[in-house]
């Protein structure tokens, strides 16, 4: 039988002890900074020094165009102590600069993704809008292009980063063609005139959300990085936000894990340490349990990448470890008792920033039934699944 023991190569556990060794010494003692909805800047500058912003970047850019493995494992990391930071972080190595790398022309990859390299450029993804979140086909931004200018028009909502962010990923309409084929993608700066912030929503998770309007922003021609019929295209991008967002999640379980643990070995009832009683010690085992299948689950759909991940591979490690994150960070505030109901132990804070996975990227009842209905076409009713899966 061949060795399938999954190891981590030098050069990724480098990486990971290196943003290890930040997050703890930086991170830790601010975290409770960005709980009023503050933007993490110190905690963005110090990951740009180390390279951290780059890492969906191509080379050539400025950045280490590493794979999608590999960012996941960094946002691992930093989910663990810092979900504000993970989720600012996100925004700088997942969808939106994965658009601009692949489809933006030359002249805008050269001048956007250097200064996201540097920390200088914040970048923002505009989908959702008031009235359609995951239904595309619905949406009602629309660009209208005439000559070399486009014109965009819309709005959308619970955009992160609206108050940082220089630019916005914008997936719209193209001259109002119907449907999913009819969405594009537009590249809106800040400063365009016709763009403004008109309402912002606080989160449990600490972060900031936002409502954008979009009045006739006119944008040269070139910003339409995808025209009409390009949704596939889009989409296959986003599948990378799918192994994204576990990532974070995936962090957060660990992070209440660890919090739970070290309660346990400290806190005493009955004369003895609680995490000697056994109804304790099985409630920690499953949460380790749950932890591990999701890290297997999330590796496995993250090495499916070439450039993006295989969809129904991310939308199960995405399903998952998002639920998982919920159970096992309930589980961790349950382990402290009352105290883990209050804002002087970490645990609540992990809840609260684990609720936002099912959420974002995908509804887990929309990735369901997107898996369902891959299940239901690919079955073969004389050989039925392989038992060894993908492998």
């Amino acid at each position: 039988m061949s060795d399938m023991k999954f190891k981590l190569s030098d050069e990724q556990r480098a990486l990971v002890g290196t943003v290890r060794d930040l997050v703890r010494s930086n991170f830790s003692g601010r975290v409770m900074k960005w709980q009023d909805g503050t933007f993490p800047w110190d905690n963005m500058h110090d990951l740009a020094k180390i390279g951290v912003l780059g890492m969906s970047v191509p080379e050539e850019y400025g950045g280490s165009g590493l794979p999608v493995f590999d960012t996941a494992l960094v946002l691992e990391e930093v989910g663990k102590v810092c979900y504000a930071t993970a989720m600012a972080l996100m925004g700088e190595v997942g969808v939106q600069v994965r658009v601009i790398s692949t489809y933006a022309p030359e002249k805008m990859k050269r001048d956007i993704l250097p200064r996201v390299c540097s920390g200088e450029s914040l970048l923002a993804v505009c989908m959702t809008e008031p009235h359609a979140g995951t239904d595309v086909a619905n949406y009602r931004t629309n660009t209208t292009i005439k000559g070399d200018r486009a014109t965009v028009k819309g709005v959308k909502t619970l955009i992160s980063r609206a108050d940082e962010a220089e630019w916005f990923v914008v997936f719209s309409r193209i001259d109002g063609q119907p449907g999913r084929d009819g969405i594009g993608c537009v590249l809106v700066n800040r400063n365009t005139p016709g763009f403004s912030v008109t309402a912002r929503y606080h989160t449990m998770g600490g972060e900031n959300l936002a409502e954008i309007q979009f009045e006739d922003c006119d944008v040269p021609l070139e910003n339409v990085v995808v025209r009409e019929g390009g949704f596939r295209k889009l989409l296959s991008a986003f599948n990378t936000q799918r192994c994204l967002n576990p990532s974070v999640s995936l962090g957060l379980a660990e992070g209440a894990f660890e919090e739970a643990i070290k309660y346990a070995r400290d806190r005493t009832a009955f004369g003895k340490r609680i995490g000697e009683f056994q109804g304790m010690r099985w409630k920690l085992a499953e949460m380790y349990r749950d932890i591990e299948v999701g890290r297997s689950i999330l590796y496995r759909a993250c090495l499916t990448a070439n450039p993006f991940p295989n969809p129904h591979e991310a939308a199960i490690a995405k399903m998952y470890c998002n639920e998982m994150a919920l159970r096992v960070t309930s589980e961790a505030i349950q382990v402290h008792g009352g105290y883990g109901f209050t804002d002087e132990y970490p645990v609540s804070r992990f809840y609260r920033g684990a609720r936002y996975g099912t959420l974002g990227g995908g509804t887990t009842e929309t990735l369901k039934d997107l898996v369902g209905k891959k299940l239901m076409a690919d079955f073969d009713p004389v050989d039925g699944f392989l038992g060894m899966g993908t492998f």
